[in-house]
């Protein structure tokens, strides 16, 4: 004769609430969820093979947590039992000692560490350091870029470019103005290999070279259309001709034009000054030095570059032309501002933050 079936579990309700509300937690983990489960399927009177059958588990794993509820409640069920093992070594000390040192030294053969390296300094395993690390966000691999403007009008400059992107004069237009010059029209060694299932696009490492063009460009901050040409140098006569053609290309005579351009010496020379003086609604505004950053026309040039000139193929300098003002044409149709949301304000504090940080080493 088969045998009978365990008896029921006996559950109160406040405890079948309380299994049942911890199954419908999305981040409750799937070991605990089937514990429950087990345990209210017993307090139901479902036989314990039944019960394997029905959620997919053994046998012995249902009579182990009938058994496990039974001697310590949802205590039993709901947390783990301490596991049998070695201990944890990892000392504060020596946790403080990786740290400390992550932070200011460097190993004898590198310019920076990693876990493995760091692991057999220290002596420890490659688990702690990356547990070490991740606790105390160290990220030793990485590398950023930063440059302190030496200018000592920083101040006024920042309050006043960031005053005219957040804040831009009533009637104005405010253009972000400058030119990415040397752009090489590159053609492949040999074709190019079309993207694939599987595999990206593929071209040569090597390239023939076309000649260079220089791009004049004025970023209109409030819309975000671009004027633009190439010319095949970046001199100050240049640069007049590309004037003239922004004039043109403003049609209120009487409509007041900021321009934002960093300090290059093209912008700077004589006849330069001599046309804006000829032009006195025009109002310049220099960057602060070692500030491109701050001219919104180097994030659209970043922008041509990845999207257009970085990966095309080019047989001459005209093709490569036509490609930038075909880019152009595209981006007046449907253009998008960039939107500045530093202040001032906190641009400086943060200054004044990486300056700390440089003085104190912390």
């Amino acid at each position: 004769m088969p045998l009978p079936p365990a008896p029921a579990l006996p559950l109160t309700a406040l405890q079948k609430q309380e299994l049942v509300k911890v199954t419908r937690y999305p981040s409750t983990p799937q070991a605990i969820v089937l514990r429950c489960r087990i345990v209210l399927g017993a307090a139901e009177g479902a036989a314990n093979y039944q019960l394997a059958r029905d959620l997919s588990t053994s046998l012995p794993t249902v009579l182990l947590w009938r058994r496990r509820f039974q001697q310590l409640g949802l205590t039993g069920i709901l947390q783990d039992k301490p596991r049998p093992g070695r201990p944890r070594v990892m000392t504060p000390g020596k946790e403080a000692a990786i740290v400390e040192a992550t932070r200011n030294t460097k190993p004898k053969n590198a310019t920076h560490w990693t876990v493995r390296s760091m692991a057999r300094h220290q002596g420890v395993s490659s688990a702690a350091v990356q547990r070490i690390w991740k606790a105390y966000q160290l990220q030793p691999h990485r590398l950023e870029h930063f440059k302190f403007s030496s200018d000592p009008d920083f101040v006024p400059k920042v309050r006043d470019i960031v005053g005219l992107y957040m804040n831009p004069p009533d009637k104005a237009l405010v253009f972000s103005v400058d030119e990415n010059s040397q752009i090489q029209a590159l053609d492949r060694t040999q074709p190019i290999l079309p993207l694939r299932p599987g595999l990206p696009e593929r071209q040569t490492h090597d390239y023939e070279r076309h000649g260079t063009t220089t791009l004049f460009a004025a970023l209109n901050v409030l819309d975000g259309t671009v004027i633009g040409c190439c010319q095949p140098r970046h001199r100050h006569q240049e640069f007049l001709r590309f004037l003239d053609r922004l004039e043109s290309s403003v049609g209120d005579a009487s409509q007041a034009v900021h321009i934002i351009m960093d300090n290059y010496g093209t912008h700077k020379h004589p006849n330069v000054k001599h046309w804006f003086a000829a032009h006195p609604r025009y109002h310049i505004h220099f960057t602060p030095t070692g500030s491109s950053w701050l001219n919104q026309i180097e994030r659209w040039f970043a922008e041509i570059t990845a999207k257009r000139i970085r990966r095309g193929t080019f047989l001459s300098v005209k093709e490569l032309v036509r490609a930038i003002e075909a880019y152009i044409r595209e981006n007046n149709r449907t253009p998008k501002p960039f939107v500045w949301t530093a202040t001032a304000r906190t641009i400086l504090r943060k200054l004044r933050n990486y300056k700390e940080t440089l003085d104190t080493g912390h």
